[in-house]
């Protein structure tokens, strides 16, 4: 696993109304807790953990242009992510649990490709409200670079019974592709699981199936 680098991360015990509101952060949720790290998917499961293990709800996540290696300060990296809840508490709780799950998720390499391939076993509100499925709804999130991407969400489909409910067409931000997949958690994991195989299979022979 390619580990992912927490760069910063501060914590607005009571953040100014208007700047909550900007921020689209609920009016009873004054308190806001952000981070950016150098990789954007595990830190959108990340903060999905957080709204499962605490009373916040994710109010801002954005991927930056080009990736991490392209960073425009020390502390920029990938992505920002910014938690809002009722309380100071409740914030630190939900941040602490987002940092922990970053220990665990992140990307795999084949090749020097890299990709994600992780099944959550029970959604939260963020990636729920993201694939447009109830909270509690396994997902298969699976990630690579644009043409891997392809290829392998084609072979994670047909893999499992599984749905496309959201489609990153690449390029994204950071110059990627991949989506969401809904089933049973072990759809999800055989959905994954082809997916992973897919793209070490495009890593290992990059023209292996072109026509003459």
């Amino acid at each position: 696993m390619i580990p992912v680098k927490v760069l910063a991360v501060q914590f607005l015990p009571n953040a100014s109304p208007s700047l909550c509101r900007a921020l689209g952060a609920p009016a009873d949720c004054p308190s806001l807790a952000m981070l950016t790290t150098d990789s954007d998917d595990p830190t959108y499961i990340a903060l999905d953990e957080a709204t499962k293990a605490a009373p916040v709800v994710v109010n801002y996540g954005r991927s930056f242009y080009a990736g991490a290696g392209n960073a425009s300060t020390p502390n920029a990296g990938e992505v920002i992510g910014i938690l809002a809840g009722p309380t100071p508490g409740d914030v630190n709780s939900g941040m602490a649990a987002a940092l922990a799950t970053l220990e665990r998720v992140g990307f795999e390499e084949a090749n020097g490709v890299p990709y994600l391939a992780h099944t959550v076993s029970r959604t939260g509100s963020f990636l729920a409200k993201e694939a447009g499925v109830p909270e509690g709804t396994p997902l298969a999130y699976l990630i690579a670079p644009p043409l891997e991407a392809m290829y392998a969400m084609d072979a994670a489909l047909k893999a499992a019974d599984v749905t496309l409910v959201k489609l990153y067409a690449p390029p994204s931000e950071t110059n990627f592709g991949g989506g969401l997949l809904s089933g049973t958690q072990s759809a999800c994991e055989a959905a994954c699981e082809a997916f992973g195989q897919a793209v070490r299979q495009v890593a290992q022979a990059p023209g292996g199936n072109a026509t003459p």
